[in-house]
């Protein structure tokens, strides 16, 4: 008789549904990624194209520590993101196929979702615009007298740029009720943090500003959830900005294009030992949060959602060719401006 392997003692940090949550959202975006790299070989997808795979635990954490009404603003690696607001699989493969159905028509790619009802503003293809963009969007938050705080994501070549200097200044200024996130996940496209300056420790940017800012270890959802919750409760509480440097890993290459010759496999491999997916789902059985039964439920759920939203994407009609003239302007209101 083989004896039942006991589960841990200790008691798990986080509710059932969250640890599920965790689950089903990371694998919804590792599943959905992994596809969209066979669409893109089979030359369903055109363009560029950079995948989250390995920074699924990001999102995951972000999304259960904060509000569906705050904001969010991320740069191009931002499939998995968009999913996480709540962007639907048919809506986003539909987008990369360059369809009609897709979340902004087919207009945007791979590079530039967005979706005023999601609260998601991007998928931004200019390296750190989104950060005066989440900027001024936390600004308007606080001129509008609400508490929700927008998370301002970039990636640690971003970080370089004079943009963020000049929105850390006025968020610390207007104490602007923004969370900035930088996912560093090691190489701005192909070159190393620690080619590009001494600050290799990207939370202490913060410091130059009084900025509360913290490390955080980007491939567990659990310690991503933890240290947004704590942000999000200082930013609500009227404190101003905070900074997060989320240290993640992406397993491909930079985009599509990028074989990654600049990287070890003994380092790619090094990492992937720390799959974000693989530590919650063995949490899951160590704690035994789950049956197995509920687990495979989950994968099978996925894998029905994914070969579905290529169907979807294959079968939706191109755009209309009079949607060029279309979406190129709004008119916007603004009650405070008086005549």
């Amino acid at each position: 008789m083989v004896a039942r392997k006991k589960k841990t003692d200790s008691a798990p940090a986080h509710p059932k549904e969250r640890y599920l949550y965790w689950y089903e959202l990371m694998l919804r975006i590792r599943r959905f990624e992994e596809r969209a790299l066979v669409m893109y070989g089979q030359q369903k997808i055109r363009g560029f194209c950079h995948v989250y795979i390995g920074q699924e635990a990001v999102a995951a954490g972000i999304e259960s520590a904060i509000r569906r009404e705050d904001c969010i603003v991320t740069a191009y690696r931002q499939h998995g993101t968009a999913l996480g607001r709540g962007v639907t699989s048919r809506e986003a493969m539909a987008e990369l196929f360059g369809k009609a159905t897709g979340i902004v028509k087919g207009k945007g790619g791979s590079m530039h979702f967005f979706s005023a009802k999601h609260r998601y503003f991007g998928g931004n293809g200019i390296v750190g615009a989104q950060i005066p963009i989440g900027t001024g969007i936390a600004f308007a938050e606080k001129y509008k007298g609400t508490d929700n705080l927008c998370v301002t994501m970039f990636g640690d070549g971003a970080a370089r740029q004079g943009a963020l200097h000049e929105s850390f200044n006025m968020a610390m200024a207007w104490k602007l009720p923004v969370l900035y996130i930088v996912e560093n996940n090691g190489y701005a496209m192909g070159t190393s943090v620690s080619r590009t300056s001494n600050v290799v420790e990207l939370y202490k940017l913060g410091a130059s500003y009084d900025m509360p800012s913290e490390p955080v270890d980007g491939m567990n959802p659990e310690a991503v959830h933890e240290a947004v919750s704590r942000a999000a409760e200082y930013i609500r509480a009227g404190n101003g900005p905070y900074f997060l440097e989320v240290r993640t890993y992406r397993y491909k290459g930079h985009s599509v294009s990028d074989p990654a010759k600049y990287r070890t496999k003994e380092e790619v491999e090094a990492y992937k030992e720390r799959d974000p997916i693989k530590l919650i789902e063995s949490i899951i059985r160590d704690k035994e949060i789950a049956t197995e039964q509920e687990l495979q439920a989950i994968r099978d759920l996925i894998k029905e959602e994914i070969d579905d939203c290529v169907r979807f994407a294959e079968e939706s009609p191109w755009p209309d060719p009079s949607e060029l003239y279309t979406d190129n302007y709004v008119q916007a209101d603004y009650p405070f401006i008086r005549d």
